[in-house]
């Protein structure tokens, strides 16, 4: 398997805290925890540029990789979980695992649907995919980027399931083999569940006649920066993400 990049990682040092890890995305990096099994996290900082262009690619956070950290051994790795500043959805944390070659992994992996259903050419309906991911288990080595499905033969209600997808040599299914991936629905199918759901707001915001009128709750915005240090033997599930 190809690898695509060396991430360069740089240990950090001192307090980890929100004001820390404000100092490390100043200086134009992001703080990054690297995980690995029966070893100890390392609290280390990473370019958000070179993270933000794997987790754009092809393969996503499924990407394997090699990330070298100073003053330790290269080591294979992958993105398991990453965090946006909620206002401007700039990248400000990851958490790395370090990956063995020769253990399975689980993870989840894009369905991309391929074709238009019958359904939707000749009756009028619409395409609905409702799982876009399926968890699957494999060899670091045979994780695909994606699977493909095609949708071209579903017919009006017809339905697309885990079991239809298609086969794939070292790679099995992990997600419940008659769990929906993708139906054909007419609009009304689409509309009117909505709509209903229009009519319980609208009926549970309508006061009760002689009740007094209540203060609106101000809503809370923005998400609180926490940084801590990286508890010993934390093991992320690969390809959990945020």
């Amino acid at each position: 398997m190809p690898v695509q990049e060396v991430v360069a990682a740089t240990p950090r040092e001192g307090k980890f805290n929100k004001n820390a890890a404000r100092r490390v995305r100043a200086a134009g990096r992001i703080p990054a925890v690297l995980y690995g099994p029966g070893q100890e996290p390392v609290a280390v900082e990473v370019d958000p540029k070179q993270i933000t262009r794997i987790l754009h690619s092809e393969s996503g956070h499924n990407t394997i990789f090699d990330v070298a950290v100073t003053g330790l051994p290269t080591a294979k790795a992958m993105i398991v979980d990453w965090q946006h500043e909620p206002i401007n959805d700039r990248l400000i944390h990851i958490d790395l695992k370090r990956i063995a070659l020769d253990k399975l992994l689980r993870l989840h992996v894009r369905v991309k649907l391929l074709g238009v259903p019958a359904g939707v050419k000749t009756e009028g309906g619409i395409l609905d995919q409702v799982m876009r991911e399926v968890e699957v288990e494999c060899l670091p080595a045979d994780i695909p980027s994606h699977i493909d499905a095609d949708v071209s033969g579903l017919q009006l209600h017809g339905v697309l399931r885990v079991n239809d997808l298609p086969k794939l040599d070292k790679v099995k299914y992990l997600t419940v083999a008659d769990a929906t991936v993708a139906h054909v629905i007419t609009i009304r199918e689409e509309v009117a569940p909505a709509a209903a759901e229009a009519a319980v707001a609208e009926g549970a915001a309508a006061p009760a006649a002689g009740a007094a009128p209540t203060e609106p709750e101000v809503a809370k915005k923005g998400k609180a920066e926490t940084e801590a240090a990286p508890a010993a033997g934390k093991k992320p599930e690969a390809g959990a993400k945020k």
